[in-house]
């Protein structure tokens, strides 16, 4: 098998895996506020989101950045908070007259998260290359991977979201109120067991 061949499905299984579910609650909390028919504007976000934590990725991997492991496990779960308290006054469109409309400052906030996010992600890569005489193919295959496992996350948040809005008739605002309610609580707890702390 190639590299590409290898480390695709790496990448996949790395964002996909439940241990690592502080990657996957962080992508539930930036869908939170959107259903199926939404899935332009999430588009928009989540390659925001790629374009971060891809430069922050290859640039750790290939060792041009350094910085605290433990710093950075703090930093994700942070982030996660942060996104959800962004929920909380998101208006939906059955509370305003007004079209709904994501803010505008989610976009460049999903972007400097992805830099956070990159850094994590770039340790399993690390540790994975070991002697590896070109990492750059290693590094493209694994990229992928994540957001093919990334693109799936989203594609089932949306879809139970607009299955509970449509069908069981939830008002979207109380969905987002409840689920961000719910990943919120979960970050605290990742915030306050962190090991920066120790």
């Amino acid at each position: 098998m190639s590299d590409f061949e290898i480390y695709l499905p790496l990448g996949f299984q790395h964002i996909t895996d439940i241990n690592g579910y502080d990657h996957i609650l962080f992508v539930v909390a930036l869908c939170a506020i959107f259903r199926l028919k939404d899935w332009k504007k999430v588009a928009f976000l989540i390659t925001a989101f790629t374009i971060g934590h891809s430069i922050t990725l290859a640039l750790a991997t290939l060792n041009l950045i350094t910085y605290s492991s433990k710093l950075i496990e703090l930093l994700i779960p942070i982030t996660i908070f942060l996104t959800c308290i962004l929920n909380f006054f998101h208006k939906s469109a059955e509370y305003s007259l007004d079209k709904e409309k994501p803010s505008m400052f989610r976009y460049p906030m999903a972007m400097t998260f992805g830099l956070i996010h990159g850094m994590g992600f770039s340790n399993y890569l690390r540790s994975l290359l070991g002697k590896e005489e070109s990492i750059w193919q290693p590094l493209l295959a694994f990229n992928i991977g994540l957001e093919i496992g990334q693109l799936v996350i989203v594609a089932i948040s949306l879809i139970i979201s607009s299955l509970l809005l449509d069908l069981f008739r939830v008002k979207k605002h109380d969905w987002n109120l409840i689920l961000s309610g719910l990943v919120a609580g979960v970050a605290l707890t990742l915030i306050r067991d962190a090991e920066f702390w120790q």
